[in-house]
């Protein structure tokens, strides 16, 4: 006698797999991000003077709806990503257009979604979707056809057509990811370095041209860092501040809720684009150094997850995904230390904001997707896929 209908047996098989393949998650790795996490949490915290409001306790319920979407994320085969890429892509840019139209403004820019209880910026969805869209593009694309120019097109449109919206909104910072991010790809493509070197020459020979389409407060911040003294109580304020924090924090940093510049709020948007100021002023050089270890793991990860995926569109969903993790990081700690002009690029983990956190996790997931399904073979037609 048969005690299950087929339909349940179906059922109770795709449940096993998902808990085998929950178990299969590289925890280590979710232990090290949810630390890195923590480690955020903490300093907003100390941000507050030693109280959980206003940030602390927000930001936990960022990571608690966070952490399961990226579990999800992983337990979802990859071919699935392949298939609705372009949907992504395409459903991303109509917001990025319609914000552009509709969008709600704030501090004298357009980058918003007004939805009611919260506001969406798709200019964070956009780095997922271009991801996606060129991962698919060349995982479909004959090695051989990479290095002809006439292949550059489609995914040069891809990218440059949101970046010219999101520049425009004007967001320069995401629009500098996005031109990273999609150089990064191309590069691992298998672009030739020629090209990088040529594309290069002619933006620094269009430099003067950009500049005078650039506004004020753009135009501000490059003096600003070629000179921090030019203006020290207005716009070098933040980046003198954020030196004296570092600068003053010695080997093992000034302690726990004892920062002067952060404590005594000299040290402006601590919870946000400067919190590694305030964590470094607090724990000093080895706390970075700690820190920066932290991050490292988890970019080698990805990049080790990328170069073990067997198809093409997961190596390069992957390493997308592990360069957007990257680039955050680069910018922001350079940012803080006067190594480039200031840019509102947050620090991945760390920083407070439900966008960033959630847009993170996300390529986490994708991430581990493609760990898990590192051996999943993605022919040129999967239509028949769920």
């Amino acid at each position: 006698m048969a005690y299950f209908s087929s339909s349940t047996k179906d059922f109770i098989k795709e449940e096993d797999r998902v808990v085998r393949k929950i178990l299969y998650l590289p925890w280590f790795l979710i232990y090290v991000i949810l630390g890195v996490c923590g480690i955020g949490i903490v300093m907003m915290y100390s941000a507050a003077n030693g109280s959980m409001s206003p940030w602390a306790n927000k930001q936990i319920i960022h990571l608690g709806i966070s952490f399961p979407i990226m579990i999800i994320l992983a337990c979802t085969n990859i071919r699935f990503y392949f298939k609705i890429s372009y949907l992504i892509y395409f459903l991303s840019l109509g917001l990025v257009i319609y914000v552009e139209l509709f969008g709600y403004r704030a501090m004298g820019a357009v980058r918003w979604l007004d939805l009611g209880y919260f506001k969406l910026q798709p200019s964070e969805l956009m780095k997922l979707a271009i991801v996606l869209a060129l991962a698919r593009y060349f995982h479909k694309l004959n090695y051989n056809k990479v290095t002809k120019l006439y292949a550059l097109i489609p995914p040069l449109l891809i990218a440059l057509v949101p970046i010219a919206l999101i520049i425009k909104q004007p967001d320069l910072g995401t629009g500098m990811i996005l031109l990273l991010l999609t150089a990064g790809i191309l590069f691992v493509a298998g672009i030739k370095i020629w090209k990088f070197i040529f594309a290069g020459v002619i933006a620094l020979c269009s430099i003067p041209v950009a500049w005078k389409f650039m506004h004020e407060y753009q135009k501000k911040r490059v003096e600003i860092f070629m000179n921090p003294e030019l203006d020290p109580l207005g716009a070098g304020y933040n980046i003198m501040q954020s030196k004296i924090a570092i600068g003053s924090a010695g080997f093992f940093g000034k302690g726990f809720l004892k920062g002067s510049q952060s404590q005594l709020s000299f040290l402006p948007e601590r919870q946000t684009d400067f919190i590694f100021t305030m964590y470094s002023e607090e724990f000093g050089f080895v706390g970075a150094i700690i820190l920066l270890c932290l991050y490292s793991y988890i970019i080698s990860y990805g990049i080790r997850v990328a170069l073990n995926c067997k198809n093409h569109f997961g190596r390069i969903l992957a390493m997308g995904c592990t360069l957007l993790f990257f680039i955050h990081i680069f910018i922001n700690i350079a940012m803080v230390m006067g190594l480039i002009p200031v840019v509102g690029v947050p620090l991945p983990l760390l920083s407070y904001g439900g966008t960033i956190m959630i847009t993170m996790f996300i390529s986490f997931g994708l991430i581990l997707s493609c760990h898990l399904h590192k051996k999943t073979t993605i022919g040129s037609d999967i239509s028949s896929f769920l």
